[in-house]
């Protein structure tokens, strides 16, 4: 199933007209999160240069102004090449624009504008069985971004639930690839989020609140939080005007570039501390070993890993989620290739790739709720984000620092993930 995550609730129009240029003039002040997160301060350090980003979605169109010159078609394999700069929703390039758009032409400005995106389109909605047919399965298309140097793959989509899909995550993250995915709006989680050796995320809104789509959807499989509602997006495929829109999706564009931030600073992290950076910089009113249901590890701020030139990241061999991943799946790659190069009678099996029928044997058993501290409530004296109120992520407007809210008895509880 081909299921690209959708744009949930109303769209209200921001702009109008039949050119990109006149239509996308208030794209950029649409953009709340952009002064919040010091954006202009994390350009100073990194803009995401030399970091290439893999969007698996609805196809990314190249020639809305905020693209030019900022996707890479000649490098999708042909295998999976068909329509790649085709998309019918908007969607794809909506996500490829926040991760890296130049905000050229009064369009969307990227929060990783050096970055380069590779596209690959796998949506096939409403479109004819000729181009169903030679549209690549989303498994196709992650196992061919898993052998590209892109370093991170972006997946605004869901309905990834067969054995193919799983083990090419899995094959991806051997690969020492950074996967990142929207956990859904629709009160189910949604896959490739809920799946091992991929990071979950989450939406809150202008309030830092986790929003009543993602709180539906998390169910413990939101690893991280960004903004994703309020967020200017193209409204069809037409790319005549942005609207208002509001998802997941839009919040896992925003993880990935933030993450392209950290790793064009840093180009010879691992993927392991990459993603500690990203946990452990996010910012939570709670224990960080208590991970909260609806929420995961907090709210991104790269800033935090930029703005420290001393930052350690830990050891790059330990996956910082191997608990709940069931393993360190580099650290299991690593071990059978030596293993067979150092026996030549498994010379022909060296690849990395798993089977489809292994790929569930290390899933690590789902653990029960055991409470944890909430965060409804909390205020700039008692949240303390990671206990240093120097290091806070969100100073809107000069107020000061806010904190995720998360309302409800779930609030801010231990996850019960991964169960399968």
């Amino acid at each position: 199933m081909r299921a690209v995550g959708a744009i949930v609730g109303a769209l209200a129009a921001v702009g109008v007209g039949p050119a990109p240029n006149a239509a996308a003039a208030d794209a950029e002040s649409q953009q709340w999160y952009l002064e919040p997160m010091q954006t202009e301060q994390m350009w100073e350090v990194s803009t995401g240069e030399g970091v290439k980003v893999a969007v698996i979605d609805s196809g990314v169109n190249a020639n809305t102004p905020s693209l030019k010159g900022q996707v890479l078609v000649d490098e999708v394999p042909k295998s999976v090449s068909y329509r790649a700069t085709v998309d019918y929703s908007g969607h794809g390039t909506s996500m490829a624009e926040l991760i890296a758009g130049t905000g050229e032409g009064g369009g969307i400005q990227g929060l990783a504008p050096g970055a380069k995106i590779v596209p690959y389109r796998v949506e096939t909605i409403d479109q004819s069985m000729e181009d169903r047919e030679k549209t690549p399965q989303t498994h196709q298309a992650l196992r061919a971004a898993a052998d590209s140097d892109a370093k991170i793959i972006s997946m605004s989509i869901g309905g990834m639930g067969s054995d193919e899909d799983k083990a090419a995550i899995k094959y991806a993250a051997s690969k020492g690839k950074l996967l990142v995915a929207a956990v859904g709006n629709d009160g189910f989680p949604d896959a490739p989020a809920i799946f091992p050796y991929v990071i979950g995320v989450g939406a809150v809104d202008s309030s830092y609140n986790v929003t009543e789509f993602a709180k539906k959807s998390s169910h413990g499989f939101a690893d991280l939080v960004a903004p994703g509602e309020g967020i200017p997006a193209w409204c069809d495929g037409k790319f005549r005007s942005y609207c208002t829109a509001e998802g997941t999706s839009h919040a896992t564009a925003l993880v990935s570039a933030s993450a392209a931030l950290i790793w064009s600073a840093h180009p010879d992290w691992t993927v392991n501390q990459v993603t500690r950076a990203l946990l452990d910089t996010a910012s939570r009113g709670w224990p960080k070993d208590k991970p909260s249901k609806y929420a995961g590890y907090g709210m991104i701020r790269p800033r935090v890993v930029l703005a420290d030139p001393n930052y350690d990241p830990g050891p790059p061999d330990v996956d910082p989620l191997a608990k709940i991943n069931g393993g360190d799946v580099l650290a299991k790659a690593g071990a059978r290739d030596a293993s067979n190069t150092d026996n030549a009678d498994n010379a022909g099996n060296s690849s990395s790739e798993p089977s489809a029928s292994a790929s569930g044997a290390s899933q690590a058993p789902g653990k029960g709720s055991t409470g944890g501290t909430s965060a409804a409530g909390s205020n700039a004296e008692t949240a303390a984000a990671d206990g240093d109120s120097g290091n806070t992520l969100w100073i809107p407007l000069g107020a000061a620092a806010a904190v995720i809210v998360i309302s409800g008895a779930g609030a801010a509880v231990l996850r019960a993930r991964r169960a399968r």
